[in-house]
């Protein structure tokens, strides 16, 4: 069933026009959702570093020239892949979702017939796409998305929260990625919001201690506050750690060396943090000690959103302290100016498009 279109001509969005060149435009609201597809209401919608990336430095992932080939789509494009909304209008073929529901978007979609989605590993099929990069995203009044990746919420789960979902998912990712069990000692190594949210995730999954190392003095404070058995600057890391299980989620180079340094012989190093430099490191450790380097890349939406979700929803993660801000739409692209001027003064900046959001 679809109903009918909001009589509004256009809607307001942040657009991606080219390198340092982002925009508050008006656009015309999506038209109706295709097969499979859903439009929503956006509710909340994060600020994440890819953006800012995509901004600073791109395009990185935002197809420029020819078009994506699974979206068709190609700059400009509305940014925002972190968000929530309300199902405004369902596209056909979709029976799981109803109109007015809240849901949270894993916005990933892919060919479906590769090698890896065959195997359930989205994230490395060629054709990959994400709204917001490669096609129009949730910094903005509506947006059309995959059903298959809209998440229901409790009502218990505020939107805002929820609109968290998206980064916690990669740290789950990266936990699943690094095989966690109950017995491990986990050190997170970058306290930015997927670091803190990582951390709570390894605490929800029975973690024997979860170490947070940061080399910013308010962001150890946060940890501290946040209950974390111990909070660490790098120079404070040693072998004496005997960490089981590290994630690197700071995109420091560095932090590579002091992961590997902190875990025990057998550990495993989750590397989550982008980075651009090369990093040397020593084979006959790896050979001698059975460690393990391992990448973790976005994530699965049946293996880590729908859990991220669950345990937004259940009070098992708190995301009340990386939540550092909430702007409206119109105050998007100051709020772009602050997070680069300003990067260690917040962890996570959401927008609203909506005056009153739940």
């Amino acid at each position: 069933m679809t109903t009918q279109a909001s009589p509004t001509a256009t809607m307001t969005a942040l657009r991606w026009h080219g390198r340092h060149d982002i925009r508050i435009d008006a656009v015309p609201i999506p038209g109706p959702p295709g097969a499979g597809e859903v439009q929503l209401r956006v509710l909340w919608c994060g600020i994440c570093g890819t953006d800012i990336e995509e901004w600073r430095h791109g395009p990185v992932f935002i197809p420029v020239g020819e078009s994506h080939p699974l979206t068709g789509s190609r700059a400009p494009l509305t940014l925002g892949h972190e968000l929530t909304g309300e199902v405004h209008l369902v596209g056909p073929g979709v029976t799981h979702l109803a109109l007015g529901q809240r849901v949270a978007v894993d916005g990933l979609s892919s060919c479906g017939t590769c090698h890896w989605c065959l195997r359930n590993r989205p994230v490395l099929c060629p054709k990959l796409s994400a709204v917001g990069l490669m096609a129009d995203g949730g910094l903005a009044e509506f947006c059309n998305v995959p059903a298959h990746g809209c998440v229901p919420l409790p009502e218990t789960l505020a939107a805002d929260h929820a609109a968290l979902a998206e980064t916690l998912a990669v740290g789950i990712r990266a936990l699943h990625r690094g095989r966690i069990t109950p017995e491990d000692r986990v050190a997170i190594f970058g306290a930015g919001a997927i670091g803190l949210l990582a951390g709570q995730a390894a605490r929800a999954r029975g973690a024997a201690e979860v170490v947070i190392v940061d080399t910013l003095a308010p962001r150890r404070t946060i940890a501290s506050e946040m209950g974390f058995d111990r909070v660490l600057h790098p120079d404070d890391v040693g072998e004496e750690l005997e960490i089981d299980l590290a994630l690197e989620c700071s995109g420091r180079s560095a932090a590579i060396h002091g992961a590997l340094r902190a875990t025990r012989a057998g550990g495993r190093v989750v590397l989550v943090g982008l980075h651009s430099e090369t990093v040397a490191i020593d084979p006959l450790a790896f050979v001698t000690q059975e460690k393990e380097l391992i990448g973790s890349l976005s994530h699965v939406y049946d293996e880590d959103f729908t859990e991220a979700v669950r345990l937004l929803a259940d009070g098992s993660i708190d995301p009340s302290r990386i939540i550092t801000a909430r702007r409206p739409l119109v105050d998007a692209l100051s709020a772009f100016d602050s997070l680069d001027a300003h990067p260690t003064e917040h962890l996570k900046v959401l927008i609203s498009p909506v005056r009153s959001t739940s």
